[in-house]
């Protein structure tokens, strides 16, 4: 809000508008709270982004959209969305276009970094209890093969050496296409295609985990070892409250088979606890399923109800100061388990992208940049330096890790 303040200052901004998920979801009422704003744009506004915000630039008062549930707006078997794809902000060649051509790149960067995402696939038809997302991110809908490879290739001529693969589900991405094992093609098809070093696959449902799909990223060059995995508990009465599938012992052995294909694989997920009916037994299963799975890296977060969704209805909650010790319990335990899982890497030979050249406390050069199993947020791999010039950004550096600090790996060149 901030920013609003510099409107009427030389040079400051013409409008402030709000755009993204929060702005979806509540629309008018957001737009109502939210004063400050010149305008609260929903997700059907972006294919007129453009015109509307010369029409807020010039004065006009844009309408805020009243929020409605968009899994309602398309068809509920995948393989039927695709003729109305075109409607989903981001989605659709156009039938204007030849089969097999994609729409030009409309993105712009705004920073330098080697690294960036792009967007595989948006919304998601899992129902979990916990979660809003598909009530306005909508159903699950992939994009175009040719539509995601254009955009890296874009971004490859920007400089980016590695890309993130986002979606809410990326193991479900094909299946409105017709083909539940697309990203089984499309990943070694971007590697071979779009000139990028690195491709790094987020969010996969351990539910939709393939073995043709592990050994593909386990196989193929350019794709990270990286396992993003959404375990959000390990005990089977948690997860099915969560309208989830598995436990521990299935969990473990999905574990298992991946570091069988990929030894020095790194695998991350991300842990709720204190859903509502988690008894102390369910947390030491969790506790159990950590020490043993002794992941990478982990994201802890306490239950808090979520408008609009199931689990704000279900019985015996947990006591909200019983969560807050519980997430300081198991935070405690995994960041434990992660600064092994680092010092287990000493020695380990890594591939770093470095992302920055900067001076640490004592002033020395350092090259900080992450390995292929390190995601964005799951730590970091620094380089000592003898002077700038020697690592440049977007640089692969072959090394060896010999120390850590924390989740962080100390390397040297190899």
């Amino acid at each position: 809000l901030a920013v609003a303040d510099l409107k009427d200052a030389a040079g400051g901004p013409r409008a402030v508008v709000a755009v993204g998920c929060l702005s979806e979801r509540y629309g008018r009422d957001l737009a109502a709270e939210l004063p400050e704003a010149d305008a609260v744009l929903g997700f059907d506004d972006y294919p007129d982004i453009a015109e509307r915000l010369t029409r807020i630039v010039a004065g006009e008062r844009h309408v805020p959209h009243a929020p409605s549930d968009r899994r309602q707006l398309l068809a509920i078997s995948p393989v039927d969305r695709s003729a109305a794809a075109t409607s989903i902000p981001g989605h659709g060649a156009g039938d204007e276009l030849p089969a097999g051509w994609s729409p030009p790149v409309l993105r712009r960067r705004l920073d330098g970094s080697p690294v960036a995402p792009v967007k595989l696939a948006s919304g998601c038809d899992r129902r979990c209890t916990f979660c809003a997302i598909p009530s306005f991110r909508g159903s699950f809908i992939s994009r175009p093969p040719a539509d995601v490879m254009a955009e890296i290739a874009w971004l490859v001529g920007e400089g980016v050496q590695e890309v993130v693969l986002v979606s809410e589900n990326s193991t479900s991405y094909g299946k409105d296409l017709g083909d539940i094992r697309l990203l089984e093609t499309l990943l070694p098809a971007i590697g071979e295609g779009t000139g990028v070093r690195r491709i790094r696959v987020a969010y996969l449902q351990p539910a939709e985990v393939r073995p043709g799909l592990l050994q593909v990223i386990a196989g193929t060059e350019a794709v990270a070892p990286y396992y993003d995995l959404s375990f959000q508990h390990a005990s089977p009465s948690v997860l099915r409250r969560m309208r989830r599938f598995g436990g521990r012992a299935e969990f473990l052995a999905l574990i298992a088979q991946i570091r069988e294909l990929d030894p020095l694989a790194g695998i991350r997920s991300n842990i709720i606890v204190g859903f509502p009916g988690e008894t102390q037994e369910d947390l030491e299963e969790l506790v159990a399923f950590l020490v043993d799975a002794r992941l990478d890296a982990v994201g802890v977060f306490g239950y808090s109800d979520e408008d609009g969704t199931e689990a704000v209805g279900l019985a015996d909650k947990v006591d909200e100061e019983v969560i807050r010790e519980r997430v300081e319990s198991i935070t405690s335990l995994v960041e434990e388990i992660m600064a092994q899982r680092a010092e287990d890497r000493i020695g380990e030979q890594v591939t770093v992208l470095v992302e920055a050249i900067e001076q640490d406390d004592a002033g020395d050069w350092i090259a900080v940049g992450h390995a292929g199993h390190q995601g964005p947020d799951d730590g970091a791999t620094v380089l000592a330096l003898e002077q700038a010039g020697d690592a440049l950004v977007g640089e692969f550096i072959a090394a060896v890790v010999v120390d850590t600090d924390g989740v962080d790996l100390i390397a040297e060149r190899s």
